[in-house]
Order: structure tokens, then C-alpha cells, then sequence
């Protein structure tokens, strides 16, 4: 096995979690010991426990065949619990860390510090961290390489580099194999957790007056019991029935208009909708997220319109394909 072998691992864990760190980065961790995994983890809440972590208290239950009596994701525990070991409990251990451990203090305690006390044998980083204040961490660690896939770390980082400037726009479509969309659920149970879950953590669900109109949804957060997201409808005409349950949805705004301008604020923004609203946000979508089902359909409605994509990611989401691709532009 090779330092890219077990990046790789790291990054496929962080992309569980992508844009579900919201406002954090996605970042993944692998801890071995002589070649052999003892952990791989990502960082999966903002305020919770960074990825580097949750992998070395994951390898410390490994290790010893012992679980902790306490709940990883709170940060300081697992910081207090990790700098309480013997002074060497992993110096024979390596990590494998996408993004250079943080060196500044938030929510957090400093990973960079903590991966200091421990004294471990060896820290590979995917890339160094691009924010001035969190940056410089690998200064305070020995036996540093740096730059193992960094090419693949930087796409992994992107959303959390486009939502310092301004909003990052991701756009969900969900659709047959043979690319028909409508008529009611197409996602997988698993898929539509992963859609709520999204819904559950950005600033804005912005939808298509078509959308309302037709579908008459909801748009909560039902399937992860969380906080309904604030919605905006993008349309000229404000004609819609108030008595849709959209418009009834507790401890959330509701606002019909046709400016994006709010798109150009520190945010993240998904959207849902059809070939409308795809087409009226071809030049400020950054990202596209399918959920392509295993099924075939004689549905007319698909999205017919011409994009040029990267696919920058893809897994099995229970029957379902979810890619994440990056649009090119057209």
C-alpha cells in the first residue's frame, strides 16, 4: 500500500459528508499502524469533532479492543481524552489527513496542537489549508509530507472555498437512467434522507414557481426530524395558493421573487426543480448533485437543456447512483 491508497480512503469517507459540514470543510482521516488500518473518519457536524479526531479515538478502541464511555463528536472530550494517554500510545501510528490540521482554536480545540502532544510517527497531508488564521498547522509536527493527492483534496474543498466569497449554488436532480424526471418519488429511501439532510444544514432551498405550482410540496426536513430550510420561489408572478403546505411550515420565511442577487452573499444554497429552473441557473450552479435510479421511464419530462460536466465523485446510495459533477459551463 501507498500514501495515495490510503488518501483515497480518507477522501471517500469526507465525501459521505459533503456540504453536510456546513460551515465547515468536508475532511477525511486514516490512522495505521505498520501498513494495517485502524480507523477511517470524517468530520460530519460543524462544532463536532474534526476527522482527525474521531480517527484516533476510533484507533484507540481498536488498539485496545476497548470502547470510550463518551460521545466522540464532542470535541473537547475527545481532545481531553486523547491528550490524557501515555505520553507514546501512537508513535508507531501514522494519519492520513485531507486538509492540513487546523492550528487556530474556535468551537474546536487545535488538531495541530493535539497532533503535536501525541508525537506521532508520520502526518501526511492532502493539501495545505488555504485560510489565513487556520493555515500553518504542519509548522508545530515532525515527519510531515505534504501534497499527497492534493489535486483531489482541493475539488473535496471547493464548496468551503466557494461560500467565503459567496454563496455556493447546488443544484439536486433526481431521474431515471434514461434521464426522465416527475411522477412523484424517484430516490431511494436512503437518497431522500441524504436530500433532507441537505435541505437540513443550507441557508436556502431555492425552487421554481413551477415547482409550487405543480407539486404543490412541502420541502422538510421530515425524513432527519430536523429544521424545516428557509425557502425562496424564484418567479415573476406571485399566484401561488397559500394553502399548500409549504406556506405552513413552522419557524421558516417563505419569500417569492425573481433576484438572485442574494446568491452573491457567504452562503450555501441548494436548489430543486426542473428544466426551468435548471436552465434559468446554468451560469450559477457550481455544482450539480443526481440521484440516478436504477429504473427506465416513458415520462416526457426530463431536463432538456445542454451543460458540460465533471464528474468529480460517485457512490451507491442504497438502489441509487449519486454523482456530484461540477459544471462547465455550456
Amino acid at each position: 500500500m501507498n500514501d495515495e491508497f490510503y488518501m483515497q480512503l480518507a477522501l471517500n469517507e469526507a465525501w459521505n459528508y459533503q456540504a453536510l459540514t456546513y460551515p465547515n470543510p468536508a475532511v477525511g482521516a486514516v490512522v495505521t499502524l505498520d501498513g494495517k488500518i485502524l480507523a477511517i473518519e470524517a468530520h460530519k457536524k460543524a462544532g463536532s469533532s474534526h476527522a482527525e479526531v474521531l480517527a484516533l479515538v476510533k484507533a484507540y478502541e481498536n488498539l485496545t479492543n476497548t470502547l470510550v464511555d463518551f460521545d466522540m463528536s464532542d470535541a473537547k472530550q475527545a481532545h481531553d481524552f486523547l491528550l490524557a494517554l501515555p505520553k507514546n500510545f501512537f508513535s508507531a501510528c501514522s494519519i492520513y489527513v485531507t486538509l492540513e490540521p487546523c492550528s487556530h482554536q474556535g468551537k474546536t480545540p487545535s488538531c495541530a496542537n493535539l497532533l503535536q502532544h501525541l508525537n506521532l510517527k508520520e502526518v501526511i497531508i492532502g493539501m495545505a489549508d488555504p485560510i489565513i488564521g487556520h493555515d500553518k498547522g504542519a509548522m508545530f509536527l515532525n515527519n510531515v509530507r505534504l501534497g499527497v493527492l492534493e489535486k483531489a483534496c482541493k475539488t473535496l474543498l471547493e464548496p468551503f472555498m466557494i461560500w467565503q466569497k459567496r454563496a455556493f449554488v447546488l443544484f439536486k436532480l433526481a431521474q431515471t437512467s434514461n434521464g426522465r424526471i416527475g411522477g412523484g418519488y424517484l430516490s431511494s429511501k436512503t437518497s431522500l434522507h441524504h436530500v433532507h439532510q441537505l435541505r437540513e444544514v443550507c441557508d436556502t432551498l431555492l425552487i421554481g414557481g413551477n415547482t409550487v405550482r405543480v407539486d404543490r410540496p412541502t420541502l422538510d426536513c421530515r425524513f432527519t426530524q430536523g429544521e424545516a430550510p428557509d425557502i425562496k420561489i424564484y418567479s415573476k408572478e406571485d399566484d401561488f395558493d397559500r394553502e399548500i403546505a409549504l406556506f405552513s411550515v413552522e419557524n421558516r420565511e417563505v419569500e417569492v421573487s425573481d433576484d438572485l442577487s442574494f446568491l452573491e452573499k457567504p452562503s450555501f444554497v441548494l436548489v430543486e426543480g426542473g428544466e426551468g429552473m435548471l436552465k434559468a441557473l446554468k451560469e450559477t450552479s457550481d455544482w450539480l448533485l443526481f440521484y440516478q435510479t436504477p429504473k427506465l421511464s416513458s415520462n416526457t419530462l426530463t431536463y432538456n437543456t445542454t451543460m458540460n460536466l465533471e464528474f468529480l465523485h460517485q457512490k451507491k446510495s442504497d438502489v441509487d447512483l449519486m454523482i456530484w459533477s461540477k459544471n462547465l459551463g455550456y
